[in-house]
């Protein structure tokens, strides 16, 4: 089964370390509310801002999840220290998407996907089978690895920081992007093909994608 998507808005974020002039202090003015919010979290309400959404459904992934508050927490039980509440409430996959939602009072559907190297594709796979009722879907992606020893692990990848989300709505006109020559070797690759989508969205045309489900 093939199903093609609209892209209808894109937008993504990157750094090596950490993804600097976000507006989140004018996006989120509640002080107690921001101050609470994950890297994760600042990284997709920056994205809604940027893809005039409008409590549309959202599909969100990502294969590491809220690392660094998974390893303050791990750190915390290895040192038998008191555990952070807000640490743990923030280490569940979908706290990004979560605090997003409770920002703009969206109250329609939101599912969290988690498939390792296969994140993103997963993400458009879903979000195309939802958006076959013809409503407009939010679909985001986001990895945040900047955490304490990180290059320890890390032979593989340049950016730390990567947030990408896609604004959708299926379609019957024929495709007019693929994934041909996709190259983002640099980045996560839980989020490569949404990444190549919004890095090839040209504004005021038509970029349309065919997704095999």
């Amino acid at each position: 089964m093939k199903i093609n998507l609209e892209i209808l808005n894109a937008s993504f974020l990157s750094s090596k370390k950490e993804i600097e002039d976000l507006n989140t202090k004018k996006l989120v003015s509640t002080m107690i509310l921001r101050r609470r919010l994950t890297r994760a979290s600042k990284l997709v309400i920056e994205l809604m801002s940027k893809v005039d959404i409008d409590k549309q459904r959202i599909i969100y992934g990502t294969s590491f999840g809220e690392l660094l508050s998974t390893s303050n927490i791990i750190n915390a039980i290895l040192k038998d220290d008191i555990l952070s509440p807000t640490d743990f409430q923030n280490s569940v996959y979908n706290t990004a998407v979560s605090y997003a939602s409770i920002l703009s009072k969206n109250t329609n559907e939101i599912l969290t996907v988690s498939s390792g190297e296969e994140t993103s594709l997963k993400v458009l796979k879903v979000g195309a089978i939802k958006a076959l009722d013809k409503d407009e879907l939010l679909l985001v992606c986001c990895e945040t690895l900047n955490i304490n020893n990180i290059e320890e692990v890390n032979n593989c990848i340049d950016f730390l920081e990567t947030a990408v989300a896609l604004k959708v709505k299926v379609t019957k006109e024929n495709p007019t992007m693929s994934f041909k020559n996709m190259n983002n070797d640099s980045y996560p690759k839980a989020i490569e093909h949404i990444l190549h989508l919004a890095k090839n969205f040209k504004k005021n045309e038509k970029n349309i994608i065919e997704v095999e489900i």
